[in-house]
């Protein structure tokens, strides 16, 4: 089952498979003016959305939050060599912060030289649910530029509810099988009811395992930790790269605290004035232009299992279309230890996975060929299991689980009912006729959600703030580029670089041009010129 908006930056590679969000707000202490209240239609939402604006948290601290801000980090030596790691505390209620702290989880790697020292660089890979220490211990401590890691102690910080900082969980690992073999594409009402009680079922297990800290995942919570962090580390100004879903983490920090903020790089950018059915709908259309670009490629090389030279993309889609059905009707062996077969959930799942990086597309066609000619699905199998962070034991990462818990409280939910998902099938498959429907029902699960969502969709303008930079690809499929030039044009002073190419995000992913560009950004502090586009190579 393909839980909705989970964004991560493809990098991630480095140690896993592929990846991808949420968006927010109103807390106490925050005032955001025309909140929409309801989240299952896309236009009332954002209208209002239009005149909606995170405010700034007064400069003042509050008294009761001083001691937050004094800690000093303990560093310790961590499990990785070459990295230090310290525990920092939160309030777990920032309008109650006397009732009860949250740990936080901090790793870091001290610049290497030469050259002086320019502070802390922060990083994030997005989710909401990905671990940003293990994504600094495993591609951006040790994999970003070298010129960038011999000025900057490389920093992260797990949020709230996530993997080391206190996690959200919701089901045991054979739970999870269960839970992601449901069948988004239900045929009659029974498969329907077997889908709502999936929904529900995940939703209650969050709530009884993690009660008290579902209501204080949100994304805003979370950018208030970072400065927290921010401080713990002595800097005066946070400098902060965001990958996807860290996009909307680094922009509500730079609407939050603007005159706090560094060199921000928001790169594979959300845009926060959207409601989530509407959001939901863009990524599915970002989907399927990702898919076209891999139906493109496919049918160019001798080993493409959905047609061969001359075969039309929308050939290639009813073809992969065909196969996911064959797959409902008569799922496939795996070679799974477990016993679990390849049916058309972790199928669809597979293939999603792999759109996030064309790096993945010959890797896609394999496992394709060897489920559709051979009926062996171990392949697609692998790309769903690294999808959700399946290890070989059968355990799940919590990923899924702090996806669905932040994504739920930081927006209404995108349908109320399956009556409404059946009333907006139409315009998902029209976005996508490949991957529309499932994207569409899997959007229902906050529909049951044991807490209430303390956001809505709103602008970040973050008036006064240094520049930041905002990353689009053209053709991204899970933060399209229309959302990237949106938040651009909301910042006050965000500038837009936009990169020419496939896959998901952009920084240190083969373009000389857009790497070269961010460098200079965080090295010197300028940001590239307006207008400023870049391809591969």
């Amino acid at each position: 089952m393909h839980t909705r908006r989970q964004l991560r930056s493809p990098s991630i590679r480095a140690n896993r498979s592929l990846r991808a969000y949420g968006t927010l707000l109103a807390v106490a202490g925050l005032l955001i003016s025309a909140c929409s209240a309801g989240g299952s239609t896309s236009t009332s939402s954002a209208s209002s959305a239009a005149e909606a604006a995170l405010v700034a948290l007064p400069k003042a601290l509050p008294p009761a939050l001083a001691p937050y801000y004094e800690q000093e980090p303990n560093w310790r030596s961590c499990a990785v060599p070459g990295f230090q790691c310290a525990t920092l505390k939160a309030p777990l209620d920032y309008a109650k912060p006397a009732e009860g702290d949250i740990r936080l989880a901090v790793a870091r790697k001290k610049a290497t030289g030469p050259g002086k020292r320019l502070g802390s660089l922060l990083v994030n890979p997005g989710g909401p649910g990905g671990s940003a220490v293990g994504y600094v211990q495993s591609y951006a401590g040790v994999g970003y530029p070298a010129e960038v890691r011999a000025r900057y102690d490389m920093v992260a910080v797990d949020p709230r509810g996530v993997a080391r900082s206190e996690p959200v969980e919701c089901l045991t690992g054979r739970q999870m099988d269960t839970y992601t073999q449901t069948d988004t594409t239900p045929d009659d009402p029974h498969e329907t009811d077997e889908l709502v009680d999936a929904f529900k079922e995940f939703a209650e297990g969050c709530g009884q395992r993690s009660a008290d800290l579902l209501r204080h995942v949100s994304t805003v919570e979370a950018a208030r930790d970072m400065d927290l962090v921010r401080a713990a580390l002595g800097d005066k100004k946070l400098t902060y790269v965001g990958a996807s879903y860290g996009t909307f983490l680094g922009a509500t920090y730079a609407g939050l605290y603007p005159d706090r903020v560094g060199r921000l790089v928001l790169d594979g950018a959300l845009d926060p004035s959207l409601p989530a059915r509407r959001m939901n709908e863009d990524q599915t259309a970002g989907f399927e232009t990702a898919f076209q670009s891999f139906a493109k490629d496919c049918v160019r090389q001798s080993d493409c299992p959905l047609g061969g030279a001359g075969t039309t993309t929308e050939q290639v889609g009813k073809n992969l279309k065909a196969f996911f059905r064959q797959l409902d009707a008569a799922p496939i062996d795996a070679g799974d230890a477990d016993g679990r077969k390849l049916g058309e959930a972790l199928g669809t799942t597979g293939v999603i996975a792999a759109m996030y990086d064309e790096g993945a597309w010959p890797r896609l066609r394999e496992a394709l060929t060897t489920a559709m000619e051979d009926k062996d699905g171990a392949g697609l199998l692998a790309l769903s299991d690294g999808y959700y962070e399946r290890d070989a034991d059968g355990q799940y990462a919590n990923l899924m689980f702090a996806n669905a818990a932040v994504n739920c409280l930081d927006l209404p939910a995108a349908f109320s009912s399956p009556e409404a998902v059946k009333d907006g099938l139409p315009a998902f498959e029209k976005a996508s006729p490949v991957f529309g429907e499932g994207l569409a029902w899997a959007s229902l699960i906050c529909a049951y959600w044991p807490v209430g969502p303390t956001g809505a969709p709103h602008r970040i303008e973050a008036k006064g703030a240094a520049p930041i930079v905002v990353v689009g690809t053209t053709r991204d499929p899970a933060t399209p580029y229309a959302w990237a030039r949106s938040l651009a044009t909301h910042l006050s002073s965000g500038t837009l670089l936009t990169y020419d190419g496939d896959g998901h995000t952009a920084y240190g992913r083969g373009s000389a041009c857009v790497d070269s560009s961010i460098n200079r950004y965080l090295l010197e502090g300028t940001p590239p010129p307006k207008g400023k586009r870049c391809s591969a190579g």
